[in-house]
């Protein structure tokens, strides 16, 4: 019996871990939001009388389930050292270029499992119901014993979400448990309150008070509990209820009247990461950048068509101050430029590197109109660790790593939006996986009109399912926002999401789906007049904060109780 135990022990939490796995793209199981919870419960909150069980080793459960939640998920990840190594699909490329993607996403699985461990030690030692005052306690102590239990283990694992978005090389905060509810349109309106953090408060507190009631019951039928009503599951349905319900009402639509129309076209040139480092293809990707925008941004009877041209980041083979003259075929960027733009009335936006000094370089996006001198620029904020940047560069062991990236990109400072003048609309500037994160995004907001403009590169991951987990993490930045995006990538997926989130039309083979395509999609975005200032553009993750402070505050009480009982027994 004793080694069954040890063997369930371990497969319990490896279950839960894999179970979250297949709520994510890949498999988009979003019951698994609610359903991976329960075998870990089993283990910290366990249906049995008080006394040390689920305590014993609850940071070692946490950090298996985590382990075996983010090793899968994050298998993408492995690509973009073999890319290095001139990988352009899963061939083969080399023990070191392999076991470097390997130790990438082993690496990161194992830090951003200790958030797992942490938050099942905080439950099993200050937020684990007492089994006997569940089933036998009168309903309101009951009812209000289950409410704070769940209550803190939710506050505890949405705080340490937000935890993890900012601490250590500028935070990781992909794919929390509110992410897997991005395929839900209803629930997923709640972020702009509370944050895609905040949300994933709902589905703990729902499963956790679920759990207690199932505690109930298992003790009635062992004829040791009451059967009798409580109400913390009931306030759990409702809470979810009530959440439904502003969901659904944020999803009316709004009069047309109320919109601004831009016509956009996103240029996906689908170059692969090891032609862009050669150029040895720079002469045709110039010419397919230009025949893809002419064909859609030309004026036609002296009017234009299309008020905005977007091309993706890193777009042009040579950074923008390199070609100030033909050379080699390539075009000379004044010239190319000033010829693109005065073939009609329309503004382009392109990503590019842009280089203040030759060791001075910025990641940016540059928004032009009418020509080559008539532009705005911006500077991507959060770099990229190991990507842009190599942390601690001259501090062992990531000197090791010098070889790998020789260079570090510099971070701007300024979060000012572009200004599109026809029509007159605000651009909110996302370089790559900056769409991902929240707090920087909430600083360009301002109350006009504006529209979320991500142009990235996810080359660097090849035809993972990278391309589908960075949509679903952006996706909630319209809706914290409330405003429109547009994503123009070079890889995919390139596409257009309303300001609830919802993706409009996509960039894909018309037969198989495929979003691996060169091409170009032209739409219109509905841009409010009055930009919304919700709640989470106004404050951030202030209810995450939250979160961690009560449960910050719980523990602290719950130590100092530990500590009192503790002497007056041994009194």
């Amino acid at each position: 019996m004793a080694a069954f135990s040890r063997v369930l022990s371990v497969v319990l939490p490896l279950l839960s871990g894999a179970a979250l796995s297949l709520a994510y793209p890949g498999w988009n199981l979003e019951v698994m939001v609610w359903a991976w919870l329960l075998p870990l419960l089993f283990l910290l909150w366990p249906v049995a009388r008080p006394g040390t069980e689920g305590r014993r080793r609850p940071f070692l459960w946490g950090y298996l389930a985590g382990v075996a939640f983010w090793v899968p998920n994050l298998s993408w990840l492995r690509h973009s050292s073999r890319v290095r190594a001139g990988a352009r699909d899963g061939t083969w490329c080399g023990w070191e270029a392999e076991l470097l993607g390997v130790a990438a996403v082993v690496g990161l699985a194992l830090y951003c499992a200790l958030y797992f461990g942490v938050w099942a030690w905080f439950v099993a030692r200050f937020a684990r119901p007492d089994a006997r005052l569940l089933a036998t306690g009168t309903w309101q102590a009951s009812t209000l014993h289950s409410l704070r239990c769940a209550l803190m283990a939710a506050a505890a694992w949405a705080g340490l979400e937000w935890v993890r978005s900012f601490l250590l090389f500028s935070g990781f905060g992909w794919n929390g448990l509110g992410v897997g509810l991005h395929q839900n349109a209803v629930l997923m309106q709640v972020a702009d309150v509370v944050g895609v953090m905040g949300l994933s408060f709902l589905p703990v507190f729902v499963v956790c008070a679920a759990w207690n009631a199932v505690t109930r019951v298992v003790w009635v039928y062992r004829g040791e509990g009451t059967c009798r009503s409580r109400l913390d599951f009931t306030l759990a349905m409702v809470l979810l209820l009530g959440v439904a319900g502003y969901g659904m009402m944020r999803l009316v639509p709004k009069a047309e009247a109320d919109l601004v129309t831009v016509r956009t076209v996103l240029v996906q040139p689908n170059v692969a990461q090891v032609d862009a480092w050669s150029g040895a293809l720079g002469p045709q990707v110039y010419k397919r950048l230009h025949d893809f925008t002419r064909l859609y941004a030309e004026a036609r009877d002296g009017v234009s068509h299309t008020d905005l041209v977007i091309w993706p980041e890193s777009a042009l083979p040579v950074h923008l101050h390199g070609l100030p003259e033909a050379v080699n075929g390539l075009p000379g960027h004044p010239d190319f430029f000033n010829d693109l733009l005065g073939a009609g009335d329309y503004s382009l936006l392109t990503g590019t590197e842009i280089y203040e000094t030759p060791r001075v370089g910025h990641v940016s996006a540059v928004l032009f109109r009418g020509g080559y001198e008539q532009r705005q620029e911006y500077h991507k904020v959060h770099l990229v660790p190991f990507g842009e940047y190599l942390p601690y560069r001259n501090v062992p062991p990531f000197s090791f790593l010098q070889g790998v990236l020789q260079g570090d990109f510099q971070p701007g400072v300024a979060t000012e939006p572009l200004r599109l003048a026809k029509p007159e609309v605000d651009l909110i500037p996302m370089i790559c996986f900056e769409d991902t994160v929240g707090r920087l995004v909430r600083r360009f907001v301002r109350p006009g009109p504006q529209i979320l403009v991500n142009i990235t590169n996810d080359g660097w991951f090849l035809d993972s399912v990278e391309t589908e987990v960075h949509l679903a993490n952006a996706k909630f930045r319209a809706v914290e926002l409330r405003r429109p995006m547009v994503r123009a990538a070079n890889t995919g997926v390139s596409c257009f999401i309303d300001s609830n989130g919802q993706v409009k039309s996509r960039l894909d083979a018309p037969e198989t789906g495929n979003t691996f395509i060169e091409g170009c999609l032209p739409g219109e975005v509905k841009v409010p007049k009055v930009g919304e200032m919700t709640l989470y553009a106004r404050y951030g993750d202030v209810f995450s904060a939250g979160c961690l402070l009560l449960a910050l505050g719980a523990g602290v009480t719950g130590s100092r109780s530990q500590r009192s009982t503790l002497k007056e027994s041994r009194a």
